[in-house]
């Protein structure tokens, strides 16, 4: 079968792979109908996150047919059409039980205190192959499998499996109600769910702070009141469109992704030699606050935003991935002005049919935030294009079936 599959820093090809195999009496084999790129993928091609291993099958998002179950899988059926949730969980520990999937406690082999696990991650999150393939192993499939009804297509449900539930976990976690006013930072797909989900939650305002106008026209769209920090200082904006008060809630959707907001290292460019790509990389730049800062420091600055864009007694919400050994936090001036801070990996299983809910309601189509379709054989051009944030490259579906 062929699958994308990760060779080291800034190589991945599109490979043929063994097709997987039932393991576990609690497996399941899925023919993909549908995945997706992340921009957690890139943090892995980038090195961003360490010990990526050598020849894993990238991509934790999934839409497909079941092909084959093991014997202890006994509320799904072959041919049934399911969504993957991208983190692993066994759906039997404390944990999972008490709706923490992303902290599961069987799922990751590297132990209790290892953390979550996911499809196509590095050694610490268990090294399972990813979905980014023709077919793939799900274990835990009983629990790691979502049947769809008929009534919710690809489109729809790709998004299911991981941006969409990842939005809808930071406005739960950013604790909104009725009437608040809402600053998402970062209106990648993440970002835009995060939106999105913001006023399912009754939210009166939301502001989406980005610096890609194409990504703030599709905030608007969805009722986002839009700041580009490129245009101007966000925080200043902030502040006085809210009568010098700051938001209530915030929502960090960058991560460390912020880090190469100007910077895409995923593919190698043809058109800028390494001493230049290096000098671009490194180069100090000004940020429309007049403050100098280099690519290194952008994820403490999208913090420092979220933190100094809070009225008093707020809350932050932190759903944007950051490396475990990332430390620059804020802390001073977020205890300073008594904020309330919630984060974490997004716990797929547990949302997943509660959104199939809201989309059946015709609460939100999920589908509108996909941009583009790309057939497997154009995969590599596809992350290329989305690493360096091609205009209208917001979320990429890939069908890994169609040649």
């Amino acid at each position: 079968m062929k699958a994308v599959v990760y060779h080291g820093i800034g190589d991945i090809r599109l490979d043929d792979a063994p097709e997987p195999a039932l393991k576990e009496p609690t497996d399941a084999i899925v023919r993909l109908t549908s995945s997706a790129i992340c921009g957690t993928d890139l943090h892995f091609i980038r090195g961003t996150f360490a010990d990526m291993q050598e020849g894993l099958i990238l991509g934790h998002e999934g839409v497909g047919i079941i092909e084959a179950l093991g014997e202890d899988v006994r509320n799904l059926s072959v041919g049934d059409r399911v969504v993957i949730p991208s983190t692993i969980a066994c759906g039997t520990c404390s944990y999972c039980r008490a709706g923490y999937h992303a902290q599961c406690d069987n799922a990751n082999p590297n132990g209790k205190q290892a953390g979550t696990s996911f499809f196509g991650g590095p050694k610490p999150t268990g090294s399972f192959n990813g979905l980014q393939a023709e077919k793939a192993r799900i274990p835990f499939a009983n629990v790691g499998l979502v049947k769809l009804p008929d009534a919710i297509n690809d489109d729809q449900a790709i998004a299911m499996s991981d941006i969409f539930p990842t939005g809808y976990f930071g406005a739960e976690s950013a604790e909104i109600s009725d009437g608040d006013s809402v600053a998402v930072f970062g209106a990648g797909p993440v970002g835009l769910f995060a939106i999105a989900s913001a006023f399912l939650f009754g939210a009166g305002r939301v502001f989406a702070i980005d610096g890609h106008q194409d990504r703030l026209d599709m905030a608007r769209e969805l009722g986002a009141e839009t700041i580009n920090y490129e245009r101007e200082p966000p925080v200043e904006t902030l502040h006085r469109l809210t009568g010098g008060i700051g938001a209530d809630r915030a929502i960090d959707a960058v991560g460390v992704d912020a880090e190469h907001a100007h910077h895409g290292q995923a593919a190698k460019r043809s058109d800028v030699d390494e001493q230049e790509q290096e000098a671009r990389e490194t180069a100090p730049q000004t940020n429309p606050s007049g403050d100098t800062w280099r690519p290194g420091d952008a994820p403490s600055q999208a913090l420092q935003w979220a933190v100094e864009g809070l009225a008093k007694a707020g809350t932050l919400s932190i759903i944007g991935v950051y490396p475990p050994d990332f430390r620059y936090f804020p802390i001073g001036m977020a205890m300073n002005r008594s904020l309330t801070i919630h984060m974490g990996n997004c716990h797929h299983r547990k949302y997943i049919p509660k959104l199939i809910a809201l989309t059946l309601a015709g609460k939100i189509d999920p589908a509108k935030i996909l941009t583009q379709h790309e057939p497997m054989p154009d995969t590599l051009s596809a992350f290329e294009a989305f690493d360096r944030r091609d205009e209208g490259w917001v979320k990429v579906a890939l069908l890994p079936h169609t040649s």
